[in-house]
């Protein structure tokens, strides 16, 4: 018996692209990555145009040489994967996190002190929300453990836990941190968990006994560092105006030399003036020889004297392309290159990531400052209007609700219909309350940048996964720096 079939297709949400001379989808819906062939090119081609009928489909695929079971089934193929639709294409709105998401991962500010004065600092800059007024500086080791206690009882079925230690400067309180290293394996151990540390540091108090003490814990550590000492010294200066370069520059290296079980990784903020991309991975990674090395824009209202001017954008998009396609060169033969903005981005679509908020913050990832009061993440540590609870009394669900109801995918309708959303979810929390006063706001300022560089990661997949696909393996577990 024949059946008629009276759909009127169309396409369906997705991004093309082409990498050595095939086509792949990027489907929206899914955050997946497909490679299509001839058959499945001609439909899409054809949709291109406007909608079709099933019959005028059957008849483009018979043109090209496609019996009519092949043609049949790979349409009903194409509609089933969501390539291809029927009626209006609607976004897919993705469902509400559980009420009972369990906790996986703490940032511990252990202190808001910092003996560096960084012209941009995001807690104690021009664009500062802290509100450390009367607050203690330092955690004390009481607070601390019960905030590994908080996190032990919120993460409740989770076998592994991770804890970051953050400040201020983080090594500014390291006794304390050596006490709840102790402590939390202590007491994930004692219920058959494991947990996990990592800290970030200016490196100005990184000493011999400290970096034996972080490679003997396998503590991952992050650098904040901004280049060469003439970059660097910009705006990572002392109170007195001074440059940090030459008090961390050894120090760094005497890290990296004697920290033997974890990879060391620099953070670099691009500000105004410090936008030479390049020049200072060339130095960070080739000279100094951070293992890896990762560039993020400064977090900054648009009027602040460091943030970087949109001609100074484009140049910084281009030295990332560079570096890309030198990541790729490393890839097709079998080398890990150490560029963290390719890797993560790759490591996302691999898993097929498709976010419903940009990051953990507020889900599975929540800040606790000095005085114990629960944040979204460590970048609002200390602002009372953020707070979402204390590790004593525990979470104040209705402001989590709340926080993540604004941050939530769907109610950011400047992206339903952005087709990297699935990997930016309308970015940082953070950076939108900075830039428009509203957790839950698109960062609409970075939209052509975040679809131009999902774009350069997926061709660079497509030619991996063409020359050399065992490689895609080592990310496929791989999650992002902190």
């Amino acid at each position: 018996m024949n059946v008629t079939i009276k759909h009127s297709y169309r396409r369906g949400e997705f991004h093309q692209f082409a990498s050595s001379d095939r086509r792949f989808l990027y489907l929206v819906p899914a955050g997946a990555i497909f490679e299509i062939d001839d058959p499945a090119a001609r439909v899409i081609d054809r949709l291109g145009k406007g909608t079709a009928s099933h019959q005028e489909l059957m008849e483009e695929l018979a043109a090209a040489g496609m019996e009519a079971p092949d043609a049949h089934e790979l349409i009903g193929e194409l509609f089933g994967a969501r390539v291809i639709g029927s009626g209006e294409i609607a976004p897919t709105a993705l469902a509400n996190p559980p009420d009972d998401f369990p906790l996986q991962s703490l940032v511990m500010n252990i202190t808001n002190q910092c003996n560096l004065s960084c012209t941009y600092c995001y807690e104690f800059g021009q664009d500062k929300i802290a509100t450390p007024q009367g607050k203690p500086k330092y955690m004390d080791l009481a607070t601390a453990k019960a905030a590994v206690d908080f996190l032990l009882k919120q993460s409740a079925g989770r076998k592994a836990i991770h804890i970051t230690f953050f400040g201020g400067e983080t090594l500014m309180n390291f006794p304390l941190l050596k006490d709840i290293v102790t402590y939390a394996k202590e007491k994930t151990a004692a219920e058959g968990r494991t947990v996990d540390f990592s800290l970030t540091t200016n490196a100005t108090l990184l000493t011999p006994p400290i970096v034996a003490f972080l490679s003997e814990n396998e503590i991952g550590v992050t650098v904040s560092m901004d280049g060469p000492a003439e970059l660097q010294d910009k705006r990572r200066v002392y109170k007195s105006g001074k440059g940090s370069y030459a008090v961390v520059e050894p120090r760094i290296r005497h890290l990296i030399a004697n920290h033997r079980t974890r990879a060391i990784t620099a953070r670099v903020t691009l500000t105004d003036g410090v936008t030479d991309v390049v020049r200072i991975y060339r130095h960070l990674k080739d000279d100094i020889g951070f293992h890896e090395v990762g560039f993020a824009p400064v977090t900054s209202s648009s009027e602040a004297d460091y943030a970087i001017t949109g001609k100074d954008m484009d140049s910084v998009v281009a030295q990332f392309h560079a570096l890309a396609d030198e990541w790729l060169e490393y890839a097709l033969q079998g080398r890990m290159h150490g560029f963290t903005n390719v890797s993560d981005t790759l490591s996302e679509l691999i898993q097929g990531v498709n976010k419903s908020h940009p990051c953990g913050a507020g889900l599975g990832l929540l800040g606790v400052g000095p005085s114990g009061d629960l944040t979204p993440c460590h970048r609002f540590a200390d602002a009372d209007a953020h707070t979402l609870g204390h590790v004593n009394t525990g979470l104040d669900r209705a402001k989590q609700s709340d926080f993540l109801t604004k941050g939530h995918i769907n109610a950011k309708y400047d992206c339903q219909t952005c087709w990297a959303r699935p990997l930016c979810a309308g970015g940082c929390h953070h950076e939108a309350f900075v830039r428009y006063g509203d957790t839950g706001h698109a960062n609409l300022h970075y939209c052509d940048w975040i679809r131009d560089w999902t774009d350069k990661c997926l061709r660079i997949y497509g030619a991996v996964a063409a020359h050399n696909p065992g490689f895609l393996e080592k990310f496929a577990e791989r999650k992002a720096l902190s």
